[in-house]
């Protein structure tokens, strides 16, 4: 039998508005080494986005580093598999690897090639060793894929997509070629962070791989003799093909847009190659995230008696307040508008991230128009433009001041001034 811990998403270094997040992340990996504590799994698994950026701040490495430090020495025999995401840098996050080897912890940032440029399957594989020091799983640690990544398929519908599922297939092949030869009673686990179709993804805090989805693939990419597979990339913690593919999900809300997810992590047994449990293991959300109001919009009037009556929260840590996204309702504009929601919640126990203004009778669409040509941008006169944009918003024309100030810069920014 062998336990592990599935986790991803975890973008070290993120801010929210503005906002760091550095201390949320602080309780999230002191509530998983206490989980790695009390539970001893034998592996914890990491698919991938690390940090929020390919050029984390130094805080963010410190973060991280710290918390590897803390886990081999609170845990000696845990292994830990980290692969990289689109947000990592694959290359840094893998330069200490041969340093970290030493406390059970393999890292893949690339995709590694042999002296003649072909792809190494065989370094994607890590074994994963039960407790009585026998080979209990293979790991195919298979980072973010990008097209430069996979390899040449025959013309087919897309090179990229098709070379991802070959890429995934000579991996799987290797795998149980070698668990053949070496460990046949040992499972075959998979590790991706990519965007499984039909999996629902956040907008505004999951950046898109290619415009328009055409990155999603079929969750049959996965050969049936794979016992598990632990994603990352998509925050919502989600499951396909019977639960045996999965989504962690985020440890915490990285949007508003996640206001009501579950952040957990995944603790998964297998037997053999059989898949026998997985379960959720709850994250404690150490800072909420509020709308005002909490569905839909409302005008000025409302939302500050909203922010008037919101409850006291007794927290007087200025790193724990709640987040706060305000939500107005209005058919034009209001100088004053941030003034006075500043001034509502003056000296209060919250922090406000984020004020949302929706025009009355619209709907929010996600179809967008169909960009224009490089000929086409050449005879859009700025001051139509932004007349008709005013008009969508607002459904009237801006006044006399506002048309001056625009000629004014109209005429700063232009060549013949």
């Amino acid at each position: 039998m062998l336990k592990m811990f599935h986790t991803a998403d975890w973008h070290l270094g993120q801010s929210l508005r503005g906002y760091d997040r550095d201390e949320e992340h602080r309780c999230f990996l002191s509530w998983l080494l206490k989980q790695l504590q009390e539970e001893r799994p034998d592996a914890l698994l990491i698919a991938g986005d690390i940090f929020d950026s390919i050029n984390p701040s130094a805080a963010a490495q410190k973060r991280w580093y710290h918390f590897l430090a803390d886990a081999h020495a609170s845990v000696p025999d845990l292994q830990i598999v980290v692969t990289a995401g689109n947000h990592d840098a694959g290359a840094r996050l893998e330069a200490p690897a041969d340093v970290l080897r030493s406390l059970h912890i393999s890292i893949v940032g690339t995709v590694p090639r042999d002296r003649e440029g072909q792809i190494d399957t065989d370094r994607l594989i890590v074994p994963i060793r039960s407790r009585d020091g026998t080979t209990a799983a293979l790991v195919m640690a298979v980072p973010f894929l990008r097209p430069s990544d996979v390899p040449a398929v025959a013309a087919g519908h897309d090179a990229w997509l098709d070379g991802i599922r070959e890429l995934y297939g000579q991996t799987y092949q290797a795998a149980a070629t070698r668990r053949a030869a070496e460990c046949p009673d040992a499972a075959i686990i998979a590790m991706g962070h990519c965007h499984i179709r039909s999996g629902r993804s956040t907008a505004d805090s999951e950046r898109h791989l290619v415009i328009g989805g055409a990155e999603a693939l079929p969750a049959d990419v996965f050969d049936d003799g794979i016992a598990y597979v632990a994603l990352g990339h998509l925050h919502l913690a989600q499951s396909f093909e019977g639960g045996r593919v999965r989504y962690s999900g985020s440890p915490i809300p990285l949007s508003f847009s996640e206001i009501d997810y579950r952040h957990q992590i995944l603790s998964v047994q297998v037997d053999g190659n059989r898949l026998t449990s997985v379960e959720s293991r709850l994250i404690p959300r150490t800072t909420q995230l509020l709308r005002v109001p909490p569905r839909g919009s409302a005008v000025l009037p409302e939302v500050l008696r909203l922010l008037n009556d919101l409850p006291e929260n007794g927290e007087t840590d200025p790193n724990r307040f709640p987040y706060l996204e305000v939500r107005v309702q209005e058919d034009g504009p209001d100088p004053a508008r941030r003034s006075k929601i500043e001034q509502a919640l003056e000296g209060r126990p919250f922090r406000l991230a984020s004020i949302r203004v929706e025009r009355s009778g619209t709907a929010s669409s996600d179809v967008s128009p169909e960009p224009p040509d490089a000929s086409a941008l050449q005879n859009i006169d700025p001051e139509e433009l932004f007349l008709e944009a005013w008009k969508e918003k607002y459904d009237t024309v801006p006044d006399r001041s506002v048309l001056d100030a625009l000629r004014e810069i109209l005429r700063e920014d232009s060549p013949e001034a």
